[in-house]
């Protein structure tokens, strides 16, 4: 029991400390990177995530018609997504919307149900520094909902201000082992310290008894 204790104590540390070490990288701009895609079938490919903190920055709003931006990431194997952190600057006019789907985004636009979204959310810079993929996890409006962390695949976004205006927002998307990947390289180190444990003791053991 208490092994596991420290099993499990060591995969939390390793958990967190992957998330707080890795330098923040800013993967997406469309200031410098350009718009992203306003189709859903065809959302602007973000690549693969890193370890770490992933922001992405953009702007959303209504000037002269809808600005939807849609992009897709994969979250590679072996790590899953965390958390999504509300970055400061994040600006919101009446409704600010994210949703998320598997690999495309087939919702359509004109829609007043979340069915085939694997989750959503209305934002604003109330949730500045929050998490708000656990509120996107919850079922609502139709939306399936998910078990957080998120895993390992391809993911769309969906972000939306239907406001007249333009209003930035920023958002760290971290990722993390997996927790199963992590416990079996925690379980391979403590097993490689008892061998050593042992091969000392037998060692001590040995000169003693001559």
């Amino acid at each position: 029991m208490f092994g596991r204790r420290i099993v499990s104590s060591a995969l939390v540390a390793l958990t967190i400390g992957c998330a707080s070490n890795a330098s923040a990288a800013v993967i997406y701009n469309e200031a410098s990177s350009g718009d992203f895609s306003g189709a859903g079938l065809t959302p602007t490919a973000v690549g693969a995530l890193s370890p770490g903190s992933n922001q992405i920055f953009g702007s959303t709003g209504n000037v002269g018609g809808s600005d939807r931006d849609y992009f897709s990431l994969l979250v590679p194997a072996g790590y899953v997504l965390a958390a999504i952190i509300e970055l400061p600057g994040t600006q919101s006019g009446n409704l600010s919307f994210m949703g998320l789907e598997g690999p495309q985004l087939t919702l359509p636009t004109n829609t007043a149900t979340a069915a085939g979204l694997l989750g959503w959310l209305h934002y604003s810079p109330a949730d500045i520094n929050s998490n708000v993929l656990a509120h996107m996890s919850i079922p609502s409006m139709g939306s399936s909902g998910f078990t957080l962390p998120l895993h390992a695949g391809t993911y769309t976004f969906w972000v939306q201000d239907t406001t007249p205006g333009t209003f930035a927002y920023g958002f760290d998307l971290q990722v993390v082992p997996e927790p199963a990947t992590a416990a079996l390289v925690l379980l391979g180190l403590a097993a490689s310290a008892m061998s050593s444990r042992r091969s000392v003791h037998k060692s001590k053991s040995g000169t003693t008894g001559g």
